[in-house]
This record gives C-alpha cells, structure tokens and sequence, in this order.
C-alpha cells in the first residue's frame, strides 16, 4: 500500500506555502515603504551638512516623499485593478529601487529631492499594490484576517524600527547607506515578485484610464499635502501655503465633478461610499494614524529635546512600542473573525487615547521606565489592533475587480492624516513654547509644549473611537 500523501493534501500544502510565501513578499513591499518614511529623519543634521542644505528646505528631504506618496495612492490603486496587480507591483519596486540608488550617490539637495520624489512614486504603486494582492490571494475570513494582522504589524511597527535603523545606521555608517540599504533588499523583492505572484489575469474588456480624474485627483492630493506640509514653516497665511490649499480644493472638486458626470470608467466610483464599513473604516483610519504617526515625530523631540538622548538610545528607546504594534496586530487576527472589527477598533482607540493622556504627563524631569515605558507599550497594544482592523473592514464586501481602489482609498486615508496630524500636533507643541524650538527654550517649556500636542493626539484617537461606533458590527466577505 502507498505511503504516499493524496495528491490533493501535497498541492494543499504546497499552496498553503506559496501563499505564505505571497504574504512575506507583500510585509517586506511594505516595511520598506514605511521605514524610507522615517529612516531618513534621524540623519537630517548629517546630510544638511553634507550636501550643504539650508535650513529651509532641508524639510524636502521628508515632504518630496510624503507628498508624491498621497498624490499617487488612489492612481497606483487603480492601475493595479486595470493593468494587473503583478505588473503594478513589479513596476513600483523597481521604481523604489532605482531611485533609491540614485539618492544614496546624491551630491546635491536638488537630487536628492527628486530622488525622495521618485522613491514617493514607487511607493505609491506599491503600496496599494500589496493590499490588493493579500485581499484577492487570502479570501476566508480567518486567513485574511491573520494575513492583514501581518501587514498591519509590519506596517505599524516599521516606522519606529526606521527611527532605529536609521539611529545606527547615522551613527556608525553613513547618511547614505539610510537609501542604499534598499538596494538588496529591493533587488531581492523584484526576484520574489516576478518568482511568486501569479500572471495578471486577462479582463474580459479592458476599461480605460480615467485620465481626467487621475490628473485632477494626483495634482489636487499633491497640492492640499504640499500646502499642509509648507504651513509648518510658512504659517497657514501665506501665499505659498493658501496659494497650494487653494489649488488643491479646486482640484479635488473638479475632480468629484469628473466622477460624477463625465468619467466614462470612473477612478473612484462614488458609489463605493454607499459601502458603510468602507466609508467608515477609512474615517476611523485617517483619526487613528493622525494620532499615531504624528505622535513619532512628538515622541522623539521628547526624548532627544527634552531627556537628551542621543539616535541610537531614542531609537532603542521606541522598541517597546514597536514590540506593542507587532504583537497586538498579530493576536488581533484571532480576534477579528469572532468579533468583527467594531469592538476591536473601540478597544484598541480607548488604549490608545488613555495612553497618550499617560504619556503627556512627562516632563522635563521625566524617567523612561516611570514615565515612557508604560504609555508606550499601552500605545503600541492599541494601535496595532485598530491598523489590523481598518485594513480589514475598509477592504471586505467589494468584488475582486475594486480591491486596488479600496487599498488605494485607504493608503490615501492614511497618508493624509499622517499630514494633517503632523502639522496639527507641531502647531500645539509650538504654541506653548512660542516658537522656540531645541535650544531656544528651556527643557520644561518644550516639554510643556511637547504634553499639549500628546493630548491633541489623544483627542485624534478620541475622535476615532467615535468614528468607529459607525462601522458595522459584521463585515462581509469579498465576492469573487
């Protein structure tokens, strides 16, 4: 008699690998569109000083990226549902890549800019790109829900293993190896793309490109991004900045317009909002990352402006909220499918907020395991289940062929509250110190400033919570 296994448990088998396979391809596709989001900031004094950047637009180095991303996010999620997932993915990482190279050999601002810029572009494409491939690839509840926590504590997590890396890296290599350490791991992330994701399926009738929206929607996000990133060093009243606020309101209106009336094959189907745990999932999205992304830029002139840690030890010093975002998105997978997604988004937002008021506390005279350590942790365990949860309601109960708009919306939800909570939380940190900043005020001052901004971000997560109370109590599945 045969030992060996029915041929339908191998190819079961087999497939359960591949997929697994898919999901680290789709995690590291992402860790490094949200590390080159970070890694670059901690090494800003050392590369102003060496390509001789001035003060006012050393802020480009962060902005080019930040704003090429958001503007791209809903064309890149379009493209991958018209062109093919595979194709879109690929495209980007290759972009991501070569730009990255190109940065790191940078010997002037303005290169380096467009580089930034560039690697913005592929990001954008990638990063809908692998929320669509995990949605069509794991289609039971339970599988998509463990696969989602993965990339949700990927994502989560690797802004702050950025501040990390690019502590050691700034300390003890070079600013430049910040970009050229994406070389390997791109070049191995093109390989596993072309290795493991199937080849786009053909459709039975190619719709075409919205031109005229993805123009009016890029140019509009562009604008309204670029305005709130200038405002922080302008002030909302100038020209550039209500000039660009201006441009992007008109944009975007022209483009609901486009939408409505005239697009023959829509870039964002309106209709997608009648979708109440879509619609509601990217709400409760927007509050829950202004809360938490911002909160890095705050945590960290905290600990170096305040408490005096150099980038390694403010690095080591995110690890527990790292450790906190990784482990509650994972567990949170388990969760999830019992439950749905509601109770799960009001516990972790409740967290969350209770830990920021904890942690707005501290002041110049702050310890970190008295009064970091806690609210840190407590943060981490929050969030990391609310990133799993909005990733799952904001993509379930859409057919196969809407998956990259969903991903796109969400990823474009999530960069604009990364903008807006930004600037929100340094105008109240600015507020209370009157406009000095690092050696300008006195360290109970800035921390007083630093306090106010935290409970903004407390009152970010507060917002969310509310949010939350509309999404459904049950999400359904994707049609296929």
């Amino acid at each position: 008699m045969s030992t060996q296994p029915p041929r339908a448990a191998v190819a079961e088998r087999s497939g359960r690998r591949r997929d697994g396979l898919v999901l680290a391809v789709c995690c590291l596709a992402q860790f490094m569109i949200v590390v080159d989001a970070s890694i670059v900031n901690v090494a800003l004094p050392t590369l102003a000083s060496d390509l001789g950047f001035r003060q006012e637009t050393l802020q480009w180095v962060t902005n080019a990226y930040a704003v090429v991303v958001c503007g791209f996010l809903l064309l890149g999620g379009r493209l991958a549902d018209l062109y093919g997932r595979r194709r879109v993915f690929l495209c980007g990482a290759v972009v991501f890549t070569l730009a990255s190279s190109v940065g790191g050999a940078a010997t002037d601002p303005a290169a380096l800019v467009v580089a930034r810029a560039f690697q913005g572009l592929g990001a954008a494409a990638m990063a809908p790109a692998t929320l669509t491939v995990l949605s069509v690839t794991f289609t039971e509840p339970a599988a998509r829900a463990r696969a989602f926590g993965a990339w949700s504590a990927v994502g989560g997590s690797a802004g702050t293993v950025g501040v990390l890396i690019g502590g050691i890296i700034t300390q003890w290599l070079s600013w430049r190896w910040t970009l050229l350490v994406n070389l390997p791991v791109g070049a191995l992330l093109v390989v596993a793309i072309g290795w493991l994701l199937p080849p786009d399926e053909r459709p039975p009738r190619r719709r075409p490109l919205d031109l005229a929206g993805a123009v009016t929607a890029t140019a509009g996000l562009m604008a309204a991004v670029y305005g709130i990133a200038a405002s922080h060093t302008h002030g909302w009243t100038s020209l550039r900045v209500m000039g660009a606020l201006a441009a992007g309101a008109v944009l975007l209106s022209l483009f609901l317009v486009v939408q409505r009336w005239f697009a023959a094959s829509p870039l964002v189907p309106l209709d997608v909002f009648r979708n109440r745990a879509l619609a509601s999932a990217n709400l409760v999205a927007f509050f829950g990352v202004a809360a938490l992304f911002s909160t890095f830029y705050i945590f960290t002139l905290l600990l170096q402006q305040v408490l005096g840690y150099s980038p390694l030890r403010t690095g080591l010093a995110y690890l527990p909220l790292s450790a906190g975002i990784a482990f509650a998105g994972w567990r949170a997978s388990t969760v999830i499918p019992v439950t749905g997604t509601r109770p799960v988004m009001l516990g972790g937002l409740g967290t969350a907020c209770a830990a920021l008021l904890w942690m707005s506390r501290a002041g110049a005279d702050a310890t970190y395991a008295a009064d970091l350590l806690g609210p840190s942790l407590l943060l981490g365990l929050g969030m990391g289940v609310v990133l799993n949860a909005t990733s799952t309601a904001a993509t379930s109960g859409l057919p196969r062929e809407r998956a990259g708009l969903a991903s796109g919306l969400l990823n474009t939800t999530r960069q604009l509250g990364t903008a807006i909570g930004l600037v929100a939380l340094a105008t109240l940190a600015a507020s209370r110190a009157g406009g000095a900043t690092g050696g300008e005020a006195a360290p109970g001052v800035l921390a007083a400033g630093y306090g106010d901004a935290l409970v903004g971000a407390a009152g970010f997560a507060a917002l969310g919570l509310l949010a939350a109370l509309a999404v459904p109590a049950r999400t359904g599945r994707s049609p296929h």
